[in-house]
């Protein structure tokens, strides 16, 4: 069965060439033009995965996202302006996987969209180990994340960052390399991504801000997953 995505652009140019590509790679594509359309339609079918436009009337992408991450874990392609670091952090803070920014090329909204769905979708069905490091359980399998047996929600970004810090903990990767293991991010990707995905993935894992006990900044250097007994 083909992939259903669901484009959120209120431009409609826009959304109907990046909707006429996808299609042409061989997804079910469809395309609304504000939050409410978006909202409904996710509540009577979840689609595989949603990009949304930052800037859109009647409900913006951020607030759109915050309300789709509360209950689901589909993956979320956020669209913003060029340069707007404030969108993407917001975007990202909200539960976001990945972002684009205007103007794209439809080759480069083809090639992250897979990328979500192949870590969303394909990384599951691999036959995978799973890591343990203390009470803390990475099922890199199934795509699943438990602490003392306790189901751990994740977005494909954060399980991504933790996959890579759970397969050599007490070691210290840099932002850059978080950023080409775990997201397959180009050199213009702005690093500080890390800190906001990082930020959540504490606080899902339980984390103490102030004194984390699973995924530990090195001050200069990066981040390491604590190596626990």
């Amino acid at each position: 069965m083909p992939t259903e995505i669901l484009i959120a652009e209120d431009n409609r140019k826009h959304a109907d060439l990046a909707g006429a590509y996808l299609r042409r790679e061989g997804h079910r594509v469809t395309c609304v033009a504000d939050g409410p359309a978006v909202l409904e339609l996710c509540r009577r079918h979840l689609p595989d995965l949603v990009v949304l436009d930052v800037m859109m009337p009647s409900l913006d992408g951020v607030t759109v996202c915050r309300v789709l991450r509360a209950d689901s874990d589909v993956p979320i392609l956020m669209l913003t302006a060029r340069a707007a670091e404030d969108d993407i952090l917001r975007g990202l803070d909200a539960g976001a996987d990945d972002y684009l920014t205007k103007p794209y090329s439809p080759r480069e909204l083809a090639a992250r969209v897979r990328a979500l769905l192949r870590r969303s979708g394909a990384l599951r069905e691999r036959d995978q180990p799973v890591l343990r490091i203390g009470e803390l359980e990475v099922d890199t399998g199934r795509y699943e994340a438990r602490v003392a047996g306790r189901p751990v929600v994740l977005t494909a970004k954060e399980f991504g960052i933790l996959e890579v810090l759970a397969g050599a903990p007490g070691r210290v990767f840099t932002r850059g390399e978080i950023l080409e293991k775990a997201f397959g991010f180009d050199r213009y990707v702005l690093e500080r991504t890390v800190d906001a995905h990082v930020m959540n993935l504490r606080r899902k894992l339980g984390d103490d801000p102030d004194d984390p006990r699973w995924v530990q900044t090195v001050y200069g250097r990066g981040y390491r997953l604590a190596d626990l007994p």
